[in-house]
């Protein structure tokens, strides 16, 4: 090709702008004039003053182009700077996908692709992931993220969904509850907790909220029925929850050491119900959903941690730890 039309030169400008400069690589007109020859051939017929239009038509239709010019005579340096993502948030997001344990390798690769589409090709370079995509934690599964995007239609419709959930036994097979049965569910909200994506739903047969890690569903089907909208606070519950086990809520009282204050601020936040106790101790207050993920949660900070109330919680930590003696004084016998 050794002439471009109007339109096919405009485009391509704009592409040349988008993907190739930023605050820190600008181009003059003979620096773009290279990149069309690069693309389509060293005899391609190209006009300066037409590039100069063409600059100004974009950004008349409010395509960003930063123009600089040092001094008088000297030559004009042309670039693209704004974008949606600043440089930092596109770190941030592969990281996160590198992180998540859901996303199997090709894609977390196929992802990282894309997301440095969103900058330029400099910048690009500067968002070499650190984080080691650890193929042995990834999921292997690429069911995962057409069950999220069914599952997010669900919910905005307000569809009752059925699915087939299951585990790995000790030989590292996937192995279906239920003998395969369907769970028949009232989808409320998808959030990410360690690493893994849960569906939070309303289990009808047991008739109580329940939490199923996606990467574990089976013949995920959206059904016609509906059902009504009712207000779900996905955060606040999440925050009340102890490593995604379901149970009934409660108000507790656990009394911490000093030292776990910023970690109860980061469970519950910093409007917690935190009161001093004395010099050493401080007492929470706060609703959560009692449960084993709690009592296991609790025992990870020892005799830092004593829950005041409720009774049945003092009961469930008791039996554990007498549970766990049990196990090493039978090791010791």
């Amino acid at each position: 090709m050794n002439r471009l039309d109007n339109k096919q030169r405009m485009l391509k400008l704009m592409e040349i702008l988008r993907d190739q400069t930023d605050e820190e690589n600008e181009y003059t007109l003979d620096d773009i004039t290279e990149c069309f020859k690069k693309e389509y051939g060293p005899e391609v017929k190209l006009n300066k003053n037409s590039i100069r239009d063409d600059i100004d038509h974009l950004i008349e239709s409010n395509f960003d182009i930063t123009i600089n010019q040092e001094k008088e005579g000297m030559p004009k340096f042309y670039s693209h700077q704004y974008r949606l993502f600043e440089l930092y948030e596109l770190r941030m997001l592969i990281d996160a996908v590198a992180s998540a344990r859901f996303i199997t390798k090709d894609e977390t690769k196929q992802l990282i692709r894309k997301i440095k589409k969103l900058t330029s090709i400099h910048h690009a370079k500067k968002l070499h992931n650190e984080i080691l995509i650890d193929s042995s934690v990834k999921s292997e599964s690429k069911l995962v993220r057409l069950a999220i995007n069914d599952l997010h239609e669900a919910i905005s419709e307000r569809k009752i969904v059925t699915f087939q959930y299951g585990r790995y036994n000790l030989n590292k097979e996937f192995v279906l509850s239920h003998n395969g049965g369907q769970y028949r569910v009232k989808p409320l909200a998808l959030t990410w907790v360690n690493d893994f994506y849960y569906l939070i739903a309303y289990y009808f047969a047991k008739e109580e909220i329940r939490h199923y890690r996606i990467d574990r569903l089976r013949n995920v089907n959206i059904t016609e029925e509906q059902f009504a909208y009712e207000l779900f606070d996905v955060s606040k519950y999440v925050s009340s929850t102890f490593h995604m086990y379901a149970g009934s809520e409660e108000w507790i009282k656990i009394r911490f050491h000093n030292d776990l204050i910023n970690v109860i601020i980061d469970k519950f936040g910093r409007d917690a119900d935190i009161r001093k106790l004395d010099e050493d101790h401080f007492v929470l207050t706060a609703k959560a959903i009692v449960s084993n993920g709690l009592v296991k949660w609790l025992l990870n900070w020892g005799n830092q941690a004593k829950v005041l109330s409720p009774s049945s919680l003092i009961d469930q930590v008791t039996n554990e730890i007498s549970n766990m003696m049990a196990v090493y004084e039978k090791e010791m016998d």
